[in-house]
Formats: structure tokens, C-alpha cells, sequence
């Protein structure tokens, strides 16, 4: 059964699941779509176009689905998508997609700490942690189990890859390499993040592989072409080294912080 305080506002057209709670000065808007065993504490605004999975946990002040903070926006018929067990603290924003995506997607199980900000046609994964602060530009992708400190500045189009971390108060307009760790001004490559690896299991062979590979990236003394083709040739055909080779070839536009 659904605990709703009568001092919270709901749009007749709203879908709300079951056992759900919102707190008062919730405002719900028409259109929006809210699983079951939601928390919205007091002041949580959830605008048109949100689409709310289950079981997630939404702290004062949040603002999801609002229009998008791009001056090409024409009112489009867009959403925000998220998706299932989030934390969402204190003030986080996340605004809806653009004519660009349609839509912007935040997966299941992350921790979006106070204060971040989630722009339009954003991708975030799953199982990731962004710090307080923390504010990701328009069409950003943040593969799966990456971590952002506090007060990092993502710039538009960049992809954050898989296990990457990034450092407090980093900003980059290029993307960060999967299993990396990026930090400094201007934000640079600072090696292979061993110990958030090592935590997730990763076995010391995965784990030297990878090392291998960028150490013929970044150490090998060759172009980036050269250096993917001695990859190829000498590092095993790994999910890890094919992930790291599609990701280059996928962020070539932009390049990726060295």
C-alpha cells in the first residue's frame, strides 16, 4: 500500500505503482510513470516525461525530468529514463532528453551523490557512484561501474569507460579510458586503477593484461595506430582488450585523455 502525504501534489494523469511513499511538497507532474517501492522524501519534483523504475530512493530537493538546459530545445516529446535501486541525494538534477537522443537514461543501482547534475541525452550505466557536485554536459555516456569524485566537470560528448575513476575536482573535454584512472590540471592518464579492480575481482592476469596494454599506448614510444596493431598482435583476445580497443575506436572523434 502507497503512503502518499496529503501535502504532496498529484497530476490525475500521473501513474504511481505500489507501496510507494511520497513526502509533502512532492509535485508529480501529468504523464509521469513511477514503479513500485519508490521513496520520494519532501520536495522531490518529478516533471513530464520521467519514467521511474523500482525501488529506488529520491532525497530532498531533487528535480528529475525537467526541459533540458539547451537553447536548441523546441519542446520536444522526450523522457528521462531511470531505472531500478538508485540513490539519488540531495538536489541532484537530471533533465529530460532533446530531439539529439529522445531521451535521457540513468541504468540501476548508482549513487548520484548531492548536488550533480545529469544534462540531456545523457547515458549512465549501472552500478556507478558520481560525486557531490559533479556535473556531466549534454550527451555524456558513463559505462558501467565508473566512479566521478566530487566537482568533476564532464564535457559534452565524452564517454566514460567501464571501472574508470576520476579524481576530485577533474575537468576534461576528451573521453577516460576504461580501468583508468584520470586526475591532475590539466586532467591526464595517472595509470591503471589496480585497486578498484582488484576489488571487484579482477584476477592479476586480467588485471596485467590490461596494464600491458597501456603501457604500449602510452609508453611504447608509438603512433596510436601502431600501438592497437602490437596490441592485436601480442596481447590475448580478452573481452578486457576488446572492450579498451572498441572504446578507442569509438571515442576517435574526440580522442581520449592521455
Amino acid at each position: 500500500m502507497s503512503k502518499i502525504s496529503p501535502l504532496a501534489y498529484i497530476h490525475p494523469e500521473a501513474k504511481i505503482g505500489e507501496n510507494v511513499e511520497i513526502g509533502p511538497f512532492c509535485y508529480i507532474d501529468r504523464g509521469v510513470e513511477i514503479g513500485d517501492n519508490n521513496t520520494l522524501m519532501n520536495s522531490v519534483t518529478v516533471l513530464y516525461g520521467a519514467r521511474i523504475g523500482h525501488g529506488n530512493i529520491f532525497f530532498p530537493g531533487a528535480v528529475i525530468s525537467a526541459i533540458p538546459q539547451d537553447l536548441k530545445f523546441r519542446g520536444e516529446d522526450t523522457l528521462a529514463i531511470i531505472g531500478d535501486n538508485n540513490k539519488i541525494r540531495e538536489n541532484v538534477t537530471i533533465n529530460r532528453g532533446t530531439a539529439a537522443k529522445g531521451q535521457t537514461v540513468v541504468g540501476s543501482g548508482n549513487l548520484l551523490m548531492e548536488g550533480c547534475h545529469i544534462a540531456h541525452d545523457d547515458i549512465v550505466g549501472n552500478d556507478i557512484i558520481i560525486g557531490n557536485c559533479s556535473k556531466l554536459a549534454g550527451e555524456v555516456v558513463v559505462d558501467d561501474h565508473a566512479i566521478l569524485s566530487a566537482c568533476v566537470l564532464v564535457h559534452q560528448f565524452c564517454r566514460i569507460g567501464s571501472y574508470a575513476m576520476v579524481g576530485g575536482g577533474t575537468r576534461f573535454s576528451q573521453s577516460i579510458l576504461p580501468y583508468s584512472i584520470c586526475a591532475r590540471e590539466p586532467a591526464s592518464y595517472c595509470g591503471l586503477n589496480i585497486v578498484g579492480l582488484r576489488r571487484r575481482g579482477f584476477e592479476r592476469d586480467v588485471i596485467n593484461t590490461i596494464h600491458e596494454a597501456y603501457r604500449i599506448i602510452f609508453q611504447g614510444g608509438l603512433s596510436l595506430t601502431d600501438a592497437i596493431e602490437t596490441i592485436k598482435k601480442e596481447q590475448p583476445d580478452t573481452d578486457e582488450i576488446k572492450y579498451i580497443l572498441d572504446f578507442i575506436e569509438d571515442t576517435k572523434q574526440r580522442g581520449f585523455v592521455h
